[in-house]
């Protein structure tokens, strides 16, 4: 009688069209291949696989804790699983969207993952202060905001990596932001030898150049305690797998004030009796909701609406 073969674990690390990358335990990486037409293993997945020469099938996804992703009308993104958290990284130059990080934030609160927001290009006074500025409501919000110069030499940029490195200890962190903010040249200067592609900003666009076309898994330190997983860039970030009336709950400063609304269905849009609308605070540097924020949420309420519920 012959012997069943036995299935073995691994972590994929990588993922390539219909064929991903898996990790053994002892750090062998060979590529596997799905069971059936369509792979559902995605990078930072725990899996059960088997042998087959030199290569292996995914037998089985084992349970995630979380799973990060974008959706629109026309598909699905998945970024990777089982995350500690998702560092935003976003730059003074380009200047970065604030409805985009607001998705990207929501989206993490969604799978309940840490967001860790990074301001790159310190070394650009001016244009740093006004976006520093601008993330003002998100520290007040309690999330961690951390400066940082990739770019510049010295102590001052040692500094802010410093203080970078000992929020990702310990942690598997999705870096993830928009092309030209930095993410590969951070990439490069945690891993050595990773080597992760850089592209230069396009003044004409304001825009980064798309320089990573998939996740993809780095281990930080020899004891595989600390993991950085590079993302792509994104023009767009949906949300079409959260309902409008999850929205609220996952903006911490509308959360903060949705309880005092009169009805409890409230849309905080029109309602007479809106903790929320009461909240918005017009003065710069208020202590309320402010203006870009209920803006922000205004605009995605109305478009999580329209979208088809799957």
């Amino acid at each position: 009688m012959s012997k069943t073969p036995e299935l073995e674990r691994g972590l994929v690390v990588a993922s390539h069209g219909r064929h991903v990358v898996v990790e053994t335990p002892e750090g062998r990486q060979l590529i596997c291949h799905p069971r059936g037409k369509k792979s559902q293993a995605v990078v930072g997945d725990r899996v059960l696989w088997l042998a087959s020469t030199d290569e292996g099938s995914i037998e089985k996804v084992e349970p995630r804790r979380n799973l990060f992703y974008r959706q629109d009308e026309i598909r699905t993104k998945s970024f990777a699983a089982n995350l500690d958290q998702v560092l935003i990284l976003i730059a003074a130059e380009p200047e970065f969207s604030e409805s985009q990080l607001a998705r990207a934030l929501i989206a993490a609160e969604a799978e309940r993952i840490r967001p860790l927001i990074v301001l790159n290009k310190s070394d650009l006074p001016e244009l740093f202060a006004r976006a520093w500025a601008r993330l003002e409501p998100y520290r007040r919000m309690g999330y961690t905001v951390l400066p940082l110069s990739l770019k510049a030499q010295g102590a001052g940029s040692d500094d802010t990596l410093a203080a970078l490195q000992q929020e990702l200890d310990g942690r598997a962190t999705l870096v993830l932001g928009p092309s030209g903010a930095g993410k590969s040249t951070l990439i490069n200067r945690l891993v050595p030898g990773a080597q992760a592609p850089t592209g230069e900003i396009s003044t004409a666009l304001n825009s980064g150049k798309h320089t990573t076309t998939s996740t993809r898994w780095y281990w930080v330190d020899a004891a595989h305690r600390t993991a950085l997983l590079d993302s792509p860039g994104f023009q767009e970030f949906g949300l079409q797998h959260i309902g409008a009336a999850q929205l609220a709950g996952l903006m911490p400063d509308l959360r903060e004030h949705a309880g005092e609304c009169r009805f409890y269905n409230c849309s905080h849009l029109h309602e007479p009796g809106c903790g929320v609308i009461a909240a918005v605070d017009e003065k710069a540097g208020g202590t309320g909701i402010s203006p870009s924020r209920y803006r922000i949420y205004s605009e995605l309420h109305a478009e999580l609406s329209q979208a088809p519920r799957y």
